[in-house]
């Protein structure tokens, strides 16, 4: 009776070949591989480069009732501050107020016509500022710099020096939308972007690999059904995952944190339907990429880091720099966000928020055109 042979407790030799081996097993895995060394730097960019929590050139719109030099100076003070970016001169009250509810300017700086007459006589000249506060951490740092400025401004246009007596400014704010500078207004409602983004994306990631790993993907080949049959009875599924999401997320917004509620709940739901369609597509795709469901859930949170990063959920978008602003505006978190925002704290309508909608629309046609085509590859 033969005996199994003995091994030696510790072998050189069956180390380095052991490591041999795993070294060309991730070398074949390109795509963790690169994961490994793309998420780190990723971060390291996102964080060192991209993320400001004190923005600066916030878009506002100018209402001057009176074009005299005061207000001229004030004005020219303000963008000094690098806080104000005035690209709008409002030319009514509703003008501003859609600028605002659209999200177009951060803040409404109106200057009444009799401006210039009160500074003249030492009255009390008036500046009335509405702050966009959904997001609390963007107003603060250019409401605080606001008086001092103004009043800095108009000495030195009446020719006096910082010792001079005061000028009488009053400066009034108005926080719009969130005037108690709550920050669960801001952060609830942006969770159900985040949340669907998580969850449909990842679901879906999964869908084609898991045929491929369990060995049934050639009984779905054999179905008599197109790529676009297999794509959408794939996806429709996660749409009641979904839609359960929402339901959860809206009613724990408005019974436990009291997050109010002021725009159409139809327009809402629309724009709902539409973004998880285009998430549960651009899953698809990452489906239609992967060989196995550890690839698609890499590429899933490859893709999850700057979407949660760069949306203007957890820093401020106008604070980030131009070019993380074009990563921000490809990803249909980003155009989420504005419209649950603004349809939910701002009571926004249907023309306010359309251009997002409609760049929502554009990802599904994009995503299902690469899943298709991705697909087909695949096939070959």
């Amino acid at each position: 009776m033969s005996r199994a042979p003995r091994h030696s407790f510790f072998s050189l030799a069956r180390l380095k070949a052991l490591l041999l081996k795993e070294f060309i097993q991730m070398r074949r895995d390109r795509l963790t591989f690169g994961m490994m060394l793309g998420v780190p730097l990723i971060q390291l960019i996102l964080f060192g480069y991209a993320i400001n929590n004190d923005p600066k050139q916030l878009p506002a719109a100018l209402l001057a009732m009176g074009n005299d030099h005061y207000s001229r100076a004030v004005v020219s003070a303000l963008e000094m501050t690098n806080y104000y970016r005035f690209d709008h001169v409002a030319g009514s009250a509703a003008e501003a107020e859609e600028l605002m509810a659209s999200g177009a300017v951060a803040f409404v700086v109106t200057i009444p016509s009799d401006f210039a007459r009160q500074v003249d006589s030492n009255g009390k000249p008036q500046i009335l500022i509405e702050a966009d506060a959904t997001d609390p951490a963007v107003a603060s740092g250019a409401i605080s710099t606001l008086s001092t400025v103004a009043a800095q401004a108009l000495l030195r246009e009446r020719g006096m020096d910082a010792t001079a007596a005061p000028i009488g400014l009053q400066v009034v704010v108005h926080r719009r939308y969130n005037p108690e500078g709550v920050s669960q207004y801001n952060i609830v409602p942006g969770l159900l972007g985040v949340i669907l983004t998580m969850t449909m994306v990842m679901m879906t990631s999964i869908a084609l690999t898991r045929e491929i790993e369990r060995g049934t993907m050639e009984n779905l080949l054999a179905l008599p059904a197109s790529p676009a049959e297999i794509m959408l009875g794939k996806v429709l599924p996660y749409l009641a995952v979904g839609a359960v999401q929402v339901v959860v997320v809206l009613a724990a917004a408005k019974t436990m944190f009291g997050i109010p509620f002021v725009g159409s709940l139809w327009l809402l739901l629309t724009a709902v339907l539409i973004f998880v369609l285009a998430l549960v597509l651009l899953g698809y795709t990452f489906s239609t990429m992967a060989r196995t469901q550890m690839q698609a859930l890499q590429l899933t949170v490859f893709f999850f880091l700057p979407s949660i990063m760069l949306s203007g959920f957890m820093f401020p978008f106008s604070g980030m720099p131009a070019w993380a602003q074009w990563i921000g505006e490809v990803l249909p978190l980003t155009h989420f966000l504005r419209v649950v925002r603004a349809v939910m704290l701002k009571g926004a309508d249907w023309q306010a928020v359309s251009f997002e909608i409609g760049v929502l629309v554009l990802f599904i046609f994009a995503y299902a055109v690469i899943a298709l085509a991705r697909f087909r590859r695949t096939l070959d």
